[in-house]
């Protein structure tokens, strides 16, 4: 099978359009705060963020967050390739706005929890985390 020029590099160039529409650019951190946000500035405080000062395994890291009041919790991981890691949403009968679990993280970075509370307003509680041994993306 013979192909022209024109019909080589009209492959040439979808085989070069399919390898990159996979890799989109991923939200930042902040970005995904603004779009949880919309825009709205978090007050520090009013979240509590439990998690390890020091993880030996980046692969399973126990987290735990607590915002009394919240109708929901977005949790982030800075360093990650992708940093959303769980949002919790809290229906009226919640007994309790809390909620934890393993979370995997790349490397040494911040965990950023944000909270929407039934008010409107918007709450945030950071912690760094260290991690020994590799989890995702390494």
């Amino acid at each position: 099978m013979e192909f022209s020029r024109r019909e080589t590099l009209a492959l040439g160039l979808g085989a070069a359009v399919a390898t990159v529409l996979p890799f989109r650019v991923n939200a930042s951190a902040e970005d995904r705060i603004a779009a949880f946000t919309g825009g709205a500035e978090a007050a520090e405080g009013g979240v509590t963020l439990n998690a390890p000062e020091i993880a030996e395994n980046g692969n399973t890291v126990p987290i735990s967050v607590e915002a009394p009041g919240a109708a929901e919790i977005m949790v982030l991981a800075t360093g990650n390739p992708e940093p959303g890691v769980a949002t919790f949403k809290f229906g009226p009968a919640a007994a309790q706005q809390t909620a934890s679990t393993r979370i995997r993280l790349a490397s040494t970075q911040d965990v950023i929890a944000v909270a929407r509370m039934a008010d409107g307003s918007f709450a945030r509680a950071s912690a760094t985390v260290k991690v020994t041994i590799g989890g995702c993306g390494g």
